[in-house]
């Protein structure tokens, strides 16, 4: 077997090969399975939330801060957290990440009212904000170059699809096995996972390259090799990148684009979980039974699947950032169909579909842009912190929609007050420019 480049940097030598190797196939895939995970752990409340706010009799304004506790968990993993995978390594990360969510999950299990579910569900999103930031920088480094858009978008797509798997479980035995059943059930999964990463998942070679520890050569060499590259005599030398820290993301040349970023991912978050949230409730307000209106949250994510993994099959082949924008304008289009409009059940679930092939799936090319726009010594922190000051959005989205369901704001109004954002966050998108 011939190595295929000779190249003494990891990015560059991966920036040099058109296919793929099996560990890459390996790394991608795993985090794919890590964020169909984090989709499960995240989203089952949006399924299992109208049965605990009859259990408990919680009014839709507390409901909207439930959905919001493992939202602000997820800023704080992606800000405090993340970042240290540039200074200590993205697999640890990703292993203490999963760790944490496994055991917060059986937490909220056992929870027993509403304070004590907010304060799991908070350490969930930890863990998820951790994992998510950390799997997505570590997909991007193990792509090769031309294909890292698409790897990213991949991996995204992962999120819905485990949300409409947890969607079919709920529906189908929430009504006889109750919620804290399937919280478990998660953890489980989690714990399972966590044995599979530790196993298989190896250190991202752009940070060994960067990370210059004792024995950092010999365990790159053993990466390269399964990569098919050449090995190395000595660890090549790298270029001055600014040290892990938020005021990297304000050098000159970075500002800009790093507010620009920043701005559209709020705006989007705003309107993403208040439409993840707030679906099968609403839904079920309108006058359908449970189950179809957890069905109504499966083909949203659904089409979430579909959007995300055709946004990075798009954006490999046209402009990322116009592509970015194209979908943000048309999901605010598609959200005032869907709120103003009276339609049967059909077109209900399709035009759910359809939200989410534009919401998420528009969204979700923010990772693939973050990933892009900083080098690897601070991709962690500058990915992490543009999801994690976006989570302000993510936390006041569901709960300024509690507060309109509260109110009796119509949903034609409430859906044309979240399309705005869309429309605002897509301009934004057009201005932020790639190298």
């Amino acid at each position: 077997m011939q190595p295929r480049s000779t190249e003494p940097g990891a990015e560059a030598a991966l920036a040099a090969a058109d296919g793929w190797v099996p560990l890459q196939v390996l790394v991608v895939g795993l985090c794919f399975l890590l964020n169909m995970l984090d989709g499960a752990d995240l989203l089952v409340m949006s399924f299992i939330a109208p049965v605990v706010a009859d259990q408990w009799t919680v009014s839709p304004e507390h409901l909207g801060y439930l959905f919001s506790a493992s939202l602000a968990g997820m800023a704080v993993g992606c800000v405090g957290i993340a970042p240290k995978a540039d200074h200590y390594g993205r697999r640890g990360l990703i292993l203490a990440g999963l760790a944490l969510t496994a055991g917060a999950m059986l937490l909220s299990a056992l929870s027993h009212n509403v304070a004590e579910l907010i304060a799991a569900r908070l350490l969930v999103g930890v863990g998820v904000g951790t994992i998510g930031v950390t799997m997505t920088t570590m997909a991007a480094e193990y792509a090769p170059r031309r294909h890292s858009s698409f790897a990213v978008g991949l991996v995204q797509a992962g999120w819905p699809l485990g949300s409409i798997i947890t969607a079919l479980a709920c529906a189908r035995l929430l009504p006889g096995t109750g919620w804290p059943l399937l919280l478990i059930g998660i953890g489980a999964v989690s714990t399972c996972l966590l044995l599979a990463v530790a196993a298989l998942l190896p250190e991202s070679i752009s940070f060994l390259q960067l990370d210059r520890s004792p024995g950092g050569l010999s365990r790159i060499n053993a990466i390269r090799h399964r990569l098919r590259l050449a090995p190395l005599a000595e660890l090549p030398a790298v270029a001055e990148q600014g040290e892990p820290s938020p005021a990297a993301l304000f050098t000159p040349g970075r500002a800009v684009p790093t507010a620009l970023l920043w701005t559209a991912v709020t705006l989007s978050y705003f309107v993403l979980y208040f439409v993840i949230s707030w679906i099968p409730r609403l839904v079920m307000q309108s006058g359908l039974p449970l189950a179809q209106s957890i069905y109504a949250g499966a083909t949203f994510n659904l089409g979430a699947f579909i959007g995300t993994a055709a946004i990075g099959w798009v954006s490999a082949r046209y402009r990322l950032t116009a592509t970015v924008a194209t979908w943000l304008a048309t999901a605010a289009v598609v959200m005032v169909v869907f709120g103003g409009i009276p339609m049967p059940l059909v077109f209900t679930l399709l035009t759910a579909m359809t939200v989410g092939i534009t919401v998420q799936g528009g969204f979700n090319g923010f990772w693939a842009v973050a990933t892009r726009l900083y080098p690897a010594g601070i991709r962690n922190t500058g990915v992490g912190w543009v999801m994690g000051t976006g989570r302000v959005g993510a936390v006041l989205g569901p709960i300024a929609g509690g507060y309109l369901v509260g109110a009796r704001v119509s949903m034609p109004v409430i859906f044309a007050i979240y399309a705005l954002p869309l429309l605002i966050a897509a301009v934004l998108t057009t201005r932020i420019r790639l190298s």
